[in-house]
């Protein structure tokens, strides 16, 4: 009998034993799910509304007990946990309130009597998600899809499975039917047989790129659709007309909230050479001033890692790059799963920290002396997720945002995800979209009515 051990990264004790589910019995629980889509795809928009508000209002209620247990399992400081939840609440609400218009008939006018696109749902979606936001990456899919009519089933990662099964309970809670909402605690090795499945209908992951070239295989495999949005490597094209202040501001919360450990973190800081020294001594002083501790204490903005493996991984990314010549400007050291929020200097393109995705609080600064010279480093990454561009000639970033390989350009903004706008990348960031009237209809099936008398 497999089972899998939840280990407190900031004290490194163990947590709670999960009795992972048996072959036979995710078989059961996909049954289950398939069989309640049948009921649940006949409920009106008004019956899901109620339910999905419901389901925000219990966030909203319990924000503390879902948030503290985020933070015992991947050290996640408190504050940014309640924030996560209460952001959860926000999609909840948002889909309850848009659902019905976004997914209404298209009529389309043709030499038919009558013809539309109806957008019904498609049955069990698969659902395969990380830990390092635990609650929102599971909840930006639930809630459009469950509004659409699917079944939700989570396979939620292996250290964060008390979250997931407390996803599960704030579906229950809110009086969504039995198997509308179920997770699956299985290790990544049964993810191929869920997907094989023949009742499971399509997949999203977010994670890893070798987790989603192996899911979109298996998924295209068995002609299914997949949603992937996998890492990012954004840049941070700071202009010397910014507003430095300001952008100081965003561009440390872009890079050390969850602790670093973000697809969407501003990861390269690339800046014009004239105002990089100033910039970059100013930002030290903001850096300086992030409380690192106890995730469970409200004052604490840098946990500790997820893992101690992911820390050791961020050393030798850092360590590898000062031998390359990078320097380090604050920071650097490690203890367990500790790093200390650092930033270095004087990298290039070649040095791990610019060409590789860095999954934690670490921060590597490029200097530019043209536009044309920004956006190819910028674009210099075999991600496309996001860019943030700060300056004050606010229509030329706008002119320029085409030339940038993303799928977001934020101006003056850290990139973030909201329920009001599509989310995902291009390149090997992945593909399809989250969130907004994209994202729900993902996973429905555009049918075609076509109607002569």
């Amino acid at each position: 009998m497999s089972k899998t051990i939840s280990i407190n990264p900031y004290t490194g004790k163990e947590l709670k034993v999960y009795k992972n589910h048996l072959k036979k019995e995710v078989s059961e629980i996909i049954d289950k799910a398939n069989k309640q889509f049948y009921s649940w795809r006949e409920t009106s928009f008004s019956e899901r509304k109620k339910l999905m508000l419901a389901a925000a209002s219990e966030l909203k209620k319990n924000k503390k007990e879902y948030a503290e247990m985020m933070t015992l399992e991947m050290g996640k400081p408190i504050s940014q946990a309640i924030a996560e939840v209460e952001k959860c609440a926000w999609v909840c609400e948002y889909y309850a309130e848009n659902s019905e218009k976004q997914l209404q008939n298209e009529v389309i006018k043709t030499d038919a009597y009558k013809s539309y696109v109806s957008y019904e749902p498609l049955g069990v979606v698969l659902a395969v998600m990380p830990w390092n936001y635990p609650f929102w990456q599971v909840f930006r899919f639930a809630s459009p899809a469950l509004m659409a009519g699917n079944i939700g089933i989570l396979k939620h990662a292996s250290n964060v499975f008390g979250s997931a099964l407390n996803i599960e309970k704030v579906f229950k809670r809110a009086g969504f039917p039995e198997n509308c909402f179920t997770t699956l605690l299985v290790g990544s090795d049964g993810v191929e047989e869920i997907i094989e499945n023949e009742k499971v209908k399509a997949v999203t992951l977010t994670g890893s790129g070798p987790a989603g070239s192996s899911v979109a295989s298996i998924a295209g495999k068995n002609i299914k659709k997949t949603v992937l949005e996998l890492g990012g490597n954004n840049a941070l094209v700071v202009m010397k007309d910014c507003d430095i202040e300001k952008t100081i501001a965003t561009c440390v919360k872009a890079r050390f909230q969850n602790t670093g450990q973000s697809c969407i973190a501003g990861k390269r800081l690339i800046i014009e050479e004239s105002i990089s020294e100033e910039f970059v001594q100013k930002m030290l002083v903001k850096i300086r001033e992030l409380k690192s501790g106890d995730p469970m204490d409200g004052e604490t903005y840098v946990g500790t890692l997820a893992r101690e493996d992911l820390a050791k991984d961020l050393e030798k990314q850092v360590k590898s790059s000062v031998k390359a010549g990078a320097k380090i400007a604050i920071g650097g050291k490690r203890q367990g799963a500790y790093f200390e929020p650092t930033v270095l200097t004087n990298v290039n393109e070649k040095m791990a920290v610019f060409k590789e995705e860095t999954f934690g609080p670490a921060l590597s600064v490029t200097t530019f002396k043209t536009v044309e010279e920004a956006i190819e480093l910028s674009n210099n990454s075999k991600f496309g997720l996001g860019v943030s561009i700060f300056t004050k000639n606010i229509e030329e970033a706008e002119k320029l945002a085409f030339q940038f390989d993303e799928g977001a350009v934020f101006i003056n903004e850290l990139v973030k995800s909201d329920p009001r706008l599509p989310f995902g990348g291009i390149k090997e960031s992945g593909y399809g979209r989250e969130l907004s009237e994209h994202g729900i209809c993902e996973f429905v099936n555009r049918k075609t009515v076509f109607i002569n008398k």
